[in-house]
Parts: structure tokens; C-alpha cells; sequence
């Protein structure tokens, strides 16, 4: 017997994980790093939320805003993600740290928002495993009575006491009265957090195990799923809404791209750190540009084939826009699925398997977020600590701060502190990490070649006209506020180039053909594409994929203001919501989360003691524009180690690498 179970254990949890030539835990194979991370991009989400978000919006036209976000938001956004983790070998702490010391904030803020959204997702695991429970009873309890069973014997809500926002301000705020703990909730968020641990306690070695339980399963299941609902009666019905409607006018209403910007940001799960997290555990020169185009890719495709099912169901209960409300993600998940379920023939068999779907989805989303808070506590105190213990105490620690969810008031605390985390800090720190990273990195070349006084001009242009272009935008008109915001920017443009020194080294073919084009190269393009090169020596190696020369122009240019525009929007939001305490709450939370990657730019020093002392000065470096910081000389050649552990670059290369 103490055969078979030591079998079963080396079997589960690996003896030994494999190691990276640097000494870092490294993935079992590059299929369980795809499947991991697959699993913070795939959850319930796309079953659920994404059909409700088409739904909306119903018509083949969503599709050309959603492809649009796919390739300049997504794409650009994951290969960064992934590329520093991968090329600088650390948790979101570490890898900003390297490229910046100024940017430790963006990934400290990162992985404050995972710490925040982690702790409030596992109760939407607790609700859908109630529903789990109650799929063994038949008849299905919810037969019916769809809605009284979500709100009173799910979430058993209180309702709370209305406030009143008058003309003069708040006169009251909303009171709940509703704060018992529920029973079965607790226990449900207990055995959840449970599940958790046992997917990341030993490191990636075992994460690359369960990712094929938590991730490869429901992908089947859903498969089936699909089958089952697209041949209910009518199906054909709604999944003409889907994929055989047009609607022209609709192409013109803001509406719709934002909803679909926002699907493609939230449902990729880029901002939250654990890709960045899980990258530093690949090989260093695995192929980073198409794992993170194929993440990308696969996770879209995921959601547009699953949600055939969902429409598929709402043929069969004979709903479309016209006659119902608009539906949320939780409208989906628990009243329109359980109520089709319900009127199916054999339906406690697909109650089962759609709630055991959407929880493996759910713990597949989990335990990376989780997995960030470990990898950053690692990579400080990996010498003195063991993972295990770090991972059971964070688990214990989100486990009773999840109690204050497990209430009567529990799903309008969450909605409170998911719209603005979800809104705000997130949004914000992803905005961040685009534009701080195309304009700090190798920011002393730029002084160098430039001058101080035109690269702070230009990007104060840059910023600024950002800013106030969005608040005049949303006080005045949005056309006042594009023509102030480009103003800004194209004043700052002309003053700096007048003012800027003529750069003595090169740049790319055209930008050297006369002293202004040079001047504009390096004050608009140096730094991101600087990035973009020195990345390319360790991720872009060998048959690997390059960083395409397009990329930094995009995330500076187009990624980044659109995510500072949906930030934007959530201000006049709160305005109409101040008189309730929970989204005050959240609201205040969010900011606290995105403070982080404020006081950083100006207090780095005091971001120290987040990051390892030989590592400190990672992102320190002197000023050689146009030089390479790394350059593969050969992989089974010996070669000097630079900070971030890099090849350092020889003379011949420097002679012949071109900007």
C-alpha cells in the first residue's frame, strides 16, 4: 500500500523541479507554461461574461472593434509581459525593476490588484458550487423559480436601505443592514482556498500538473456543453442573432468599442502580474513573442466558439434583445443557464457538468493571481524561506479575508471593489506599464543625444495632453477635448524639437536623412524601440520570433491612450454612486492600488526593500546610445554575467548591430 501511494505522490507532485541554467525553477515542459497561463486568461469569463457582452451587442459588427483590440491591445501588451519575464527573470517587482528602478511601482501595483481581485473572485466559485451541491437534487431546486433561488438561497442578500443624492449633495447614504456570515458559503470559500494551494504550493512543478486537470478538462467539458446546446430546440434561433445579424448603425455608437476593448483587456487578464510571473519560469531564450500571440489567440478563440453554446440557449428560451433587458455575466451564468438547464431532459447530468465546468474554469483563474504575491515574495526572501509555508500562509491569510464576501452583503461588497478595481487600478497600472516603459527605459541615451529640457517637454506634452484632453473631453464635448489633448501634444512636439540637440549617434535609415527627423526619432521612438532590441537578444534568439518594429510605436501610441480614455470613464461614474459606502469603498481601495506605481516615479528608494540587494542596481545603467545591453554571443559559449544575468555584449557586435 506504501508503494502504491509513493507512486500516486511522485506521481501528483514531482521530487524535483527542473531548473533553469541560472538556478530559477523552470517549467516541466513549454505545454504546461501555454496551460497555466491559458488558465489566468480562460475562466468562467468567457463562458459567461463575453456571451453577455454580445449579447448586448448583438451582431457580426462586434466583431471588427474586438478584432481591433485582439491585435493593437492584447498582442502588444502579453509579449511585453511575457518578454520581461522571461528576459529579466523575476517575479513584476523584479522585471520592472530591471528595465527602471522608477518602475517598481507599476509591478508593486500589479500584484496589489491580484491580491485584491483573488480574494473577492473565489466567492463567485462559492456560488457556483451551491448550485454544484443542489445539481444532485432532482427535481432541480431552481425549477421555476430561477430568480428567488439565486438571490435567496445562493446569495442570501439583504436589501439594503436606498440613500438619496440631492442638489446639494448626499443627504443620505445607503445602509445594509444584511452582515451575518452565511455557513455554507464559509465552507465552500474554505475548501476552495484548499484547492488553491494544492495547484501552486510546490511551485511550478505541480502548477504544471494541475494546469492539466484545471485548464485541458473543461475545455472538453465545454466542448460537450456545446454540442448539448446547440442541438436544443431552436438554438438556431440565437446563434443567428450571433453570427448571421448586422447592424450597421451601431458601428458608430462609442458603446459598443468600448464593451469590446474592455471584453478583450479584461478577458485576456493582462495587468495582473502572473504572466510576467509565470514567463520568468521559462527557459530564458524560449520563444516569447509567439507564446504570448498564441495565448492571446487561444483565449479569444475559447470565447467566441463557447459562446455558440450560450446563444444556442438563448434560441431555445426564445430571447433576444428586443424582449429582454440587458444581460450581465451573472445573468448568464445563473438565471439564463440554470433555467435552460432546468427545462432539459436530463438535467441534473448538465447541471453537474456546467457547474463543475465553471469551477475548474474558476480555480484555473485563482491560483495565478495567488501565484504572483508567491513569486514576488521568492524572489525577495526565496533564501530564507520554503514555498510551501509562504503559499499556505497567503492562503490562509486570503481565506479569512474573503470571510467579509461570505455575508449577506457580500455580492454588493464585491461589486463595489470589482468595478473599481476592475476600472481604475487595473486599467491604470496596465496604461502605466505601456507608457512608463516607452519613455523611462535607457531614458539617460535620450538625455544624452537630446538634451534634459526637450525629452521633459515632449513627454510632458505627452502626458499632459492625455490628461487634460480627457477632462475636457468629459466636461465640455469630446471633440473639444481630442483637439485640446492633440494641441498639447503637437505644441510639446514643435517646442522640443527646436529646442533639442542634434543626436550625434544614429538612427534608423529614414530618421537620418535630416537633423529634425533625427531630433523626432529620438525624443518619440528611442526608448521603446531600444527595448524592443535588447529584448530581442535573449527572447528573439535563434528561430525564436522578433519583436516586431511596430510594436513600441503601438503600445505608446495607440494602446496606451486608449486604456487612459476607459479609465477615464469610470470618474463621472462614481459621481452618481458616491452616497453608497461599498463603492466608496472600492473606490478608495482602487486608488490605493494604483498609488503604488505614483510614488515610485518620484520615492524610488523607497521601494527597496521589495527587491533583492544584488539586484538593486539591475536597472541602473550609464548612457551608450544605440548600444545593445545584451547580445547572445553563443549559447554554449562562455560569457560574462551582466545584472539581469544576460550574455554581455561583444565589440564585434556592437560593430555590427544596427539600430
Amino acid at each position: 500500500m506504501s508503494a502504491i501511494f509513493t507512486k500516486l505522490r511522485n506521481a501528483l507532485i514531482p521530487a524535483d523541479t527542473k531548473k533553469s541554467d541560472d538556478g530559477r525553477d523552470q517549467w516541466p515542459s513549454r505545454t504546461a507554461f501555454l496551460l497555466a497561463s491559458l488558465g489566468g486568461a480562460v475562466g468562467q469569463g468567457n463562458i459567461i461574461r463575453y456571451p453577455s457582452q454580445v449579447f448586448n451587442n448583438v451582431g457580426l459588427q462586434w466583431f471588427i472593434p474586438y478584432l481591433m483590440a485582439i491585435f493593437l491591445l492584447a498582442i502588444p501588451t502579453l509579449i511585453l509581459e511575457v518578454a520581461i519575464g522571461q528576459a529579466y527573470r523575476g517575479g513584476a517587482v523584479a522585471a520592472y525593476n530591471n528595465m527602471n528602478r522608477r518602475l517598481r511601482g507599476v509591478g508593486l501595483a500589479s500584484i496589489m490588484v491580484s491580491s485584491v481581485v483573488v480574494v473577492y473572485f473565489v466567492i463567485i466559485l462559492v456560488w457556483i458550487m451551491t448550485y454544484f451541491r443542489h445539481s444532485f437534487t432532482s427535481p432541480l431546486p431552481w425549477t421555476g423559480r430561477t430568480e428567488e433561488f439565486y438571490y435567496t438561497q445562493v446569495l442570501r442578500q439583504v436589501d439594503p436601505t436606498p440613500g438619496v443624492i440631492g442638489p446639494n449633495g448626499v443627504d443620505s447614504f445607503f445602509s445594509y443592514s444584511g452582515m451575518g456570515l452565511i455557513g455554507e458559503a464559509v465552507g465552500w470559500s474554505a475548501f476552495i482556498w484548499f484547492c488553491v494551494y494544492l495547484c501552486m504550493f510546490n511551485g511550478v512543478g505541480i502548477t504544471g500538473r494541475a494546469a492539466y486537470v484545471t485548464m485541458a478538462l473543461p475545455i472538453v467539458m465545454t466542448i460537450i456543453l456545446l454540442g448539448r446546446c446547440c442541438s436544443l430546440e431552436n438554438a438556431g434561433r440565437g446563434i443567428k442573432l450571433y453570427f448571421a445579424t448586422w447592424d450597421s448603425d451601431s458601428i458608430a455608437s462609442g458603446q459598443l468599442w468600448q464593451t469590446a476593448t474592455g471584453q478583450v483587456f479584461f478577458s485576456t487578464g493582462v495587468g495582473f502580474g502572473y504572466y510576467i510571473a509565470y514567463a520568468s519560469y521559462n527557459s530564458k531564450w524560449a520563444n516569447a513573442v509567439q507564446d504570448a500571440t498564441i495565448i492571446v489567440c487561444c483565449n479569444c478563440l475559447f470565447e467566441t466558439i463557447a459562446a455558440f453554446a450560450v446563444f444556442g440557449v438563448v434560441g431555445y428560451l426564445d430571447i433576444n434583445p428586443s424582449n429582454t433587458p440587458r444581460l450581465g455575466a451573472f445573468e448568464i451564468g445563473f438565471l439564463t443557464y440554470p433555467a435552460a438547464i432546468a427545462a432539459m431532459p436530463g438535467a441534473n447530468f448538465w447541471a453537474v457538468l456546467f457547474f463543475l465546468t465553471l469551477m475548474l474554469l474558476g480555480i484555473s483563474s485563482t491560483y495565478p493571481m495567488l501565484d504572483v504575491i508567491v513569486t514576488a515574495i521568492m524572489d525577495r526572501y526565496g533564501h530564507k524561506l520554503a514555498r510551501p509555508l509562504v503559499a499556505f500562509v497567503l492562503v490562509l491569510v486570503a481565506f479569512l479575508i474573503s470571510l467579509m464576501y461570505c455575508t449577506q452583503f457580500g455580492y454588493y461588497l464585491l461589486d463595489g471593489v470589482d468595478r473599481w478595481i476592475n476600472n481604475l487600478a487595473l486599467v491604470f497600472v496596465v496604461g502605466s506599464e505601456l507608457s512608463l516603459s516607452t519613455t523611462i527605459y535607457r531614458f539617460k541615451d535620450v538625455f544624452t543625444e537630446t538634451g534634459k529640457h526637450a525629452w521633459a517637454v515632449y513627454n510632458g506634452g505627452y502626458f499632459l495632453g492625455q490628461i487634460l484632453g480627457v477632462a475636457v473631453g468629459h466636461s465640455v464635448s469630446g471633440g473639444a477635448g481630442a483637439g485640446l489633448g492633440f494641441g498639447i501634444f503637437f505644441l510639446g512636439l514643435v517646442i522640443s524639437i527646436f529646442i533639442c540637440k542634434t543626436p550625434t549617434a544614429p538612427a534608423p535609415r529614414f530618421w537620418n536623412n535630416n537633423a529634425y527627423l533625427k531630433r523626432f526619432w529620438f525624443l518619440a521612438f528611442y526608448s521603446g524601440n531600444q527595448l524592443r532590441r535588447d529584448l530581442n537578444v535573449i527572447v528573439g534568439s535563434g528561430k525564436n520570433w522578433n519583436i516586431p518594429v511596430f510594436w513600441s510605436p503601438v503600445i505608446r501610441y495607440i494602446s496606451a491612450p486608449i486604456l487612459f480614455i476607459v479609465y477615464s470613464l469610470s470618474y463621472p461614474e462614481f459621481w452618481t454612486l458616491r452616497n453608497d459606502p461599498v463603492y466608496v469603498f472600492g473606490f478608495i481601495l482602487a486608488h490605493f492600488c494604483l498609488a503604488f506605481a505614483v510614488v515610485a516615479l518620484v520615492l524610488p528608494r523607497y521601494y527597496d526593500v521589495f527587491v533583492l540587494m544584488h539586484r538593486l542596481d539591475d536597472g541602473k545603467r550609464v548612457a551608450a546610445p544605440g548600444v545593445l545591453e545584451n547580445s547572445i554571443v553563443g549559447q554554449n559559449e562562455d560569457f560574462a554575467e551582466t545584472g539581469s544575468g544576460s550574455p554581455k555584449l561583444s565589440d564585434d557586435d556592437l560593430k555590427n548591430e544596427k539600430p
